[in-house]
């Protein structure tokens, strides 16, 4: 007979059960023990804080209250947009209160100076130990612009608006205005012109051809801003420049080198032989209509030697003493 042989028998495990005993006294000991934690950490942070607060004090004597820090002296670059006064104002800088260079926030004094319009850039810098220097870059005038359509005489006084080569328009600082006085002016009213605020940029199109026009003008005499008493865009295809003396010249809105050496040399011959021109049109490349003023002529000036042959301008046969037509 076959016998199985049995499976030794492990004994059952027995339940493992823990058995705490809490009294009174180890509860009071264990809260002792926690409160003396808490009382190291409380001690610890209470520390820290009065290196800090140390520290902080330190810090206020040795730098915010130390009177060798206090702002002495503003530095600020020659410019012809703003002066010290103008900058503590601007800046609400208070030299009453006879503050610490550490008080002053550069940035934000950047920006409150940044926020006038006829300043195109400024850089502030804290120099120990008692000087702020500030440097602004102004802009450059370019001409004058007024959105009125009657005459000009409220035009290039100090507050009134100029506008930079980047189109920018400004109110006319009282430092540019000796530099701006002789500026043309560019005039922009009638159906879709926009609306100009100072510190706003100027929509390209509403001063392409006038910009390009006193360029030319420019280039072809320096002493153009001299003579030129505006510039105004008229309609699609044409301008029209005004002289100091009264003369109205229509231009197109191109080829404008021609045109401004045809209106000089036609100027010229004018002053050279006693009359005034009150209206030329340019447009035509030859057999330039003119139409004379009845005015008395003005004082006479050096005249340069006229190009008006060379550039085939003639004036209409009924003048007083007319040029000799080009064949």
């Amino acid at each position: 007979m076959n016998f199985a042989r049995s499976q030794p028998r492990t004994p059952a495990r027995q339940n493992a059960r823990e058995v705490r005993v809490m009294s009174p006294r180890i509860a009071w000991l264990s809260l002792m023990k926690c409160a003396g934690w808490t009382a190291k950490l409380v001690t610890l942070l209470a520390v820290l804080a009065g290196i800090a607060w140390g520290a902080w004090l330190g810090i206020q004597r040795a730098f915010h209250h130390n009177p060798d820090f206090h702002l002495q002296v503003i530095a600020l670059n020659p410019n012809t947009a703003i002066d010290e006064f103008g900058l503590i104002s601007a800046a609400g800088i208070d030299l009453t209160a006879s503050p610490s260079l550490f008080d002053l926030d550069i940035e934000e004094l950047e920006r409150k100076i940044k926020c006038l319009p006829a300043i195109a850039k400024v850089r502030a810098e804290r120099h120990l130990p008692g000087t702020l220097s500030v440097t602004v870059t102004p802009r450059v005038p370019k001409a004058w612009i007024s959105c009125s359509p009657t005459d000009l005489s409220d035009t290039r006084h100090v507050g009134d608006l100029l506008v930079d080569q980047e189109r920018v328009a400004y109110p006319c600082p009282e430092l540019q205005m000796e530099t701006a006085r002789t500026l043309p002016v560019i005039r922009l009213f009638g159906p879709g012109s926009p609306s100009v605020k100072a510190g706003d940029k100027i929509p390209q199109s509403a001063l392409e051809f006038c910009f390009l026009l006193l360029d030319a003008a420019r280039d072809a005499d320096e002493d153009a801003p001299q003579w030129i008493e505006s510039v105004r865009q008229v309609n699609e295809w044409s301008l029209l420049l005004v002289t100091r003396k009264g003369t109205s010249a229509t231009m197109g809105l191109w080829d404008h080198e021609r045109q401004i050496q045809s209106l000089r040399a036609a100027m010229d011959h004018a002053t050279e032989k006693g009359y005034l021109i009150d209206t030329i049109n340019l447009i035509p490349k030859y057999n330039i209509p003119i139409t004379l003023c009845d005015d008395a002529p003005p004082p006479p000036r050096a005249i340069p030697v006229s190009i008006l042959e060379a550039t085939g301008a003639n004036l209409p046969q009924n003048t007083r003493d007319p040029l000799p037509q080009n064949n």
